[in-house]
C-alpha cells in the first residue's frame, strides 16, 4: 500500500530509543518461548542478548583515519609472478640529475642512446636489464623512453615540471617497474596543454606508458594532471605494497588504463574530476592496501569497471561530489569476500539522453556476491541509492550498513527514489549482518528486489520512511533475525506471495491503511517462525497452506505500552512493546508455542523486567500488571480478535472474546 504521510522525528528517534543491542541469538526457533513468564512468575531459561552490545540501528557512517595505517602497512605476499621485481634483475645502471634547466647524464650502457635539450631528457634502448635512476628538479624537463626491453624507473627525489607535455612518456609496450626511492618524495606534474608530436604519439597523462606500469617502493610520489589523466597505462597498473602514490588532482582521472588495475598493497590518495581509477576494457583487483578516493565531476567514480571488480581485502574511502556519481560502478560483476569498503555520495540525480540517472555507493550492471568484508555506504542526494544492482544480490556474510535521506526526483514522466539496497533480479541473504537507514520520504524503501527476496539466515534490520522490504514476486523469510520500522509505510511488502518457514522476524508498518505484513490478496504461508506485525492493518495468513498458528488482534495501541498473550498455565507465549501509538491496531503474531485448542490471555500495560529484548520483542522476561483485554482459543490455524484491517485471504475466526464484547 502507498501513502503519502509525514511522521515526526521524534517518533523516529524514540524507535532509536527503544532500540536495543546489536548482537542477538533466538537461538533454534523449536520449541522458543518468546516472552518469559507472567504474573510474576519465574524467568524462562531462553537465550539472552549479549552485554555490551550496541544499538543496531544507531550506526552513523565515517571514515576511520586508521584505515590507513592499518591497510596501507601491510605487507605482500612475493610470488614468481613477473609483476614482481624481486624476480627481475636490473645490473645496468643510468642516471639523469635535473638542475633547472638542464639535466647530467651518466650512461655507460651499451646499447642505451641518451639525448637532451635542456632538461627533457630521450632514452632509445635496445637491451635489457637497465635501471635509470631520476633525481634532482626541473621546472621545464621531462623524461621519454623508447625501448621494447622491461626496465627499472627509480625514482630517488626528483621533481619534474613539463609545462607542454608530459613529465615521464614512456613509449614501450613493455613492463615497467617504478620504483620510488625510500625516504625520498618525488614529484610530476604536467602542463595544462602539450605540444604535438610529428608522428602523433599518444602521450595523454602527466605519467604515460604504453605498457604496463607496476608500483612499489618505500618513497613517495605526486602527481598533477593538468592536462588530462595523471597516470595512465595503455595496458594494466599494478600497486604493490609499500608504494605511496598521491595524485593532487587531474583534469579527467586520477589513474587510467585500458586494462586493470590491481591493488595489492601500499597507499593511494587520489583527488580527481573525473574518474579516480577507471579501466576502460578491464577489471579491478583488491588485495590490499588503502585507496582514498576523490572525485568532484558529475558522473564521475570511485573505481570505475569495465568488467568484474574483485575485492578480497585492503580498505577503500570513496568520497564522489558530482551529480549520478557512484563510489564503484562496474559494468560487470561484483566480488567483495574482504577488505572494508566506506563510500559517501552527496548529488542529486542527473537527466540525461532521457534518463534519469542517481548516485549510488555502488552500481553494478552484472551480479553482486558478498561473502565477507565491511561495507558502509551513505548517500544524502536526491534519489541516491547504497547499492544498485541490475541482476542478482547474493549475501553470505560480512557487514553492510547503508544510510539514505534524499528525496524522490521527477523530470517529467520520469521518477527515481532513495533506496537503500536494491536488485533488478534476486535478492538472497544467507548470512552476516545487513542494516539500512533510508528516511529521505516517499520511495525510500529499505532493501527491494524486482524479482524474490530471500532471507535464510543472518542479522537484517531496517529503519525506512516507505517499505523496509519489498519484492516485485515474493518474499521467503527462512532464518535470520529480521526487524523493520517504516514510518510511512508497509514494513515488510510483497507485491507478490509471502512465505515464512523460520527466524525471528518483527515488522512494524505505520498507521491505517499501512501494515505489519502486506501482501495484498496473495498467498501467505506461515509454516515456522516467531513472527510478530504489527500496523494499521495486515495481510492475513492463507490457513489452507500454513501448519503454525496465527493470531491477529485488533485495538488501540500506545506508545511503549506492553502487550502481552499468556496461555493458561501463566506462561507468556509473547510480551512486545508496542513502538507507537495506534488508534487503529493490527498486531499479528504467529509462534509454534500457539497451539491447537490452547486458551490464551491478552493483556496491556504492565511491567517487564529481565530478559532479553529485540526490538520490544521480548525473551525470558518477567511481565507483571497489565489490563486484561481479550480471551481467545487457538482452535483455527488462524484466529481474529476484535477489530482489524488488511487484506489477505480469511484465515477463519477462532473463538475470540474482549471484555463486554469487542469494545476495548
Amino acid at each position: 500500500m502507498k501513502r503519502i504521510v509525514l511522521f515526526w522525528i521524534p517518533l523516529l528517534l524514540l524507535l532509536l530509543v527503544n532500540c536495543t543491542t546489536e548482537s542477538f541469538d533466538f537461538g533454534d526457533q523449536e520449541g522458543i518461548l518468546v516472552g518469559g513468564s507472567g504474573g510474576g512468575g519465574s524467568s524462562q531459561p531462553n537465550p539472552t542478548i549479549p552485554e555490551g552490545s550496541e544499538d543496531l540501528l544507531g550506526f552513523t557512517i565515517a571514515f576511520d583515519e586508521s584505515d590507513k595505517t592499518a591497510y596501507g602497512s601491510m605487507s605482500e605476499t612475493v610470488t614468481s609472478d613477473d609483476d614482481f621485481i624481486e624476480n627481475s634483475q636490473f645490473a645496468s645502471v643510468v642516471t639523469i640529475i635535473y638542475n633547472g634547466t638542464t639535466a647530467a647524464v651518466s650512461n655507460g650502457v651499451s646499447g642505451v642512446e641518451v639525448s637532451s635539450n635542456g632538461a627533457h631528457v630521450v632514452v632509445n634502448s635496445t637491451v635489457s636489464g637497465v635501471e635509470y635512476v631520476l633525481s634532482g628538479t626541473t621546472t621545464n624537463g621531462s623524461f621519454k623512453v623508447y625501448s621494447e626491453k622491461k626496465f627499472k624507473l627509480s625514482l630517488a627525489g626528483v621533481s619534474i615540471l613539463n609545462p607542454v607535455g608530459a613529465a615521464i612518456n614512456i613509449q614501450s609496450s613493455k613492463r615497467v617497474f617504478v620504483v620510488c626511492a625510500d625516504e625520498t618524495t618525488n614529484v610530476l606534474t604536467d602542463g595544462s596543454s602539450y605540444t604535438a608530436t610529428t608522428d602523433g604519439e599518444d602521450m595523454k597523462a602527466c605519467l604515460f606508458s604504453e605498457g604496463q606500469l607496476i608500483f612499489s617502493g618505500g618513497g613517495s610520489l605526486t602527481v598533477t594532471g593538468n592536462y588530462k589523466h595523471a597516470i595512465t597505462s595503455d595496458d594494466y597498473v599494478r600497486f604493490r605494497s609499500g608504494c605511496n602514490i598521491t595524485v593532487a588532482s587531474a583534469k579527467k582521472d586520477g589513474i587510467h588504463t585500458n586494462e586493470s588495475v590491481i591493488i595489492g598493497g601500499g597507499i593511494l590518495n587520489i583527488s580527481s574530476d573525473g574518474d579516480a581509477i577507471q579501466c576502460e576494457e578491464g577489471g579491478i583487483t583488491m588485495t590490499g592496501g588503502f585507496a582514498k578516493l576523490s572525485t568532484t565531476d558529475n558522473k564521475a567514480h570511485g573505481l570505475k569497471s569495465c568488467l568484474d571488480v574483485v575485492i578480497s581485502g585492503g580498505a577503500i574511502q570513496a568520497q564522489v561530489a558530482g551529480a549520478a556519481s557512484k563510489g564503484i560502478s562496474c559494468d560487470g560483476n561484483l566480488t567483495i569476500s574482504g577488505g572494508k569498503l566506506t563510500a559517501f555520495t552527496s548529488q542529486t540525480a542527473l537527466y540525461e539522453d532521457n534518463d534519469l540517472s542517481s548516485c549510488a555507493g555502488i552500481k553494478c550492471d552484472g551480479n553482486i556476491l558478498i561473502t565477507g568484508g565491511e561495507i558502509a555506504i551513505q548517500s544524502t542526494g536526491g534519489a541516491g541509492k547504497g547499492i544498485n544492482c541490475d541482476g542478482s544480490i547474493t549475501i553470505n556474510d560480512g557487514t553492510v550498513k547503508v544510510i539514505t535521506t534524499g528525496t524522490q526526483c521527477v523530470y517529467g514522466k520520469l521518477d527515481s527514489s532513495a533506496k537503500g539496497i536494491k536488485a533488478n533480479g534476486a535478492l538472497t541473504i544467507n548470512g552476516g549482518t545487513v542494516l539500512v537507514k533510508a528516511t529521505g520520504g516517499e520511495g525510500s524503501e529499505g532493501i527491494e528486489s524486482k524479482s524474490v527476496l530471500t532471507v535464510n539466515e543472518g542479522t537484517v534490520a531496517a529503519l525506512c520512511y516507505d517499505d523496509c522490504m519489498n519484492a516485485s514476486n515474493s518474499i521467503v523469510l527462512n532464518g535470520g533475525n529480521i526487524y523493520c520500522y517504516s514510518s510511512g509505510n508497509d514494513g515488510i511488502d510483497s507485491n507478490g506471495t509471502l512465505t515464512i518457514t523460520g527466524g525471528v522476524i518483527v515488522s512494524s508498518g505505520t498507521t491505517s491503511p499501512e501494515d505489519g505484513f502486506d501482501c495484498d490478496q496473495n498467498t501467505f504461508k506461515i509454516t515456522g517462525g516467531i513472527v510478530l506485525g504489527i500496523g494499521g492493518g495486515t495481510s492475513t495468513p492463507t490457513s489452507s497452506v500454513c501448519t503454525q498458528r496465527t493470531v491477529i488482534y485488533g485495538g488501540s495501541g500506545s506508545n511503549g505500552e506492553i502487550l502481552n498473550i499468556q496461555s493458561a498455565d501463566g506462561t507468556s507465549v509473547l510480551t512486545y512493546q508496542i513502538p507507537r501509538a495506534y488508534s487503529q491496531m493490527t498486531v499479528l503474531f504467529s509462534s509454534p508455542n500457539l497451539t491447537s485448542g490452547g486458551s490464551y490471555t491478552i493483556s496491556k500495560g504492565g511491567t517487564v523486567s529481565g530478559g532479553s529484548e529485540f526490538f520490544g520483542l521480548y525473551s525470558g522476561a518477567t511481565y507483571s500488571g497489565g489490563t486484561q483485554t481479550a480471551t481467545f482459543t487457538a482452535s483455527s490455524m488462524v484466529t481474529q480478535i476484535g477489530s482489524t484491517s488488511g487484506g489477505g485471504q480469511p484465515g477463519g475466526g477462532g473463538g475470540g472474546h474482549g471484555p463486554g464484547g469487542w469494545g476495548w
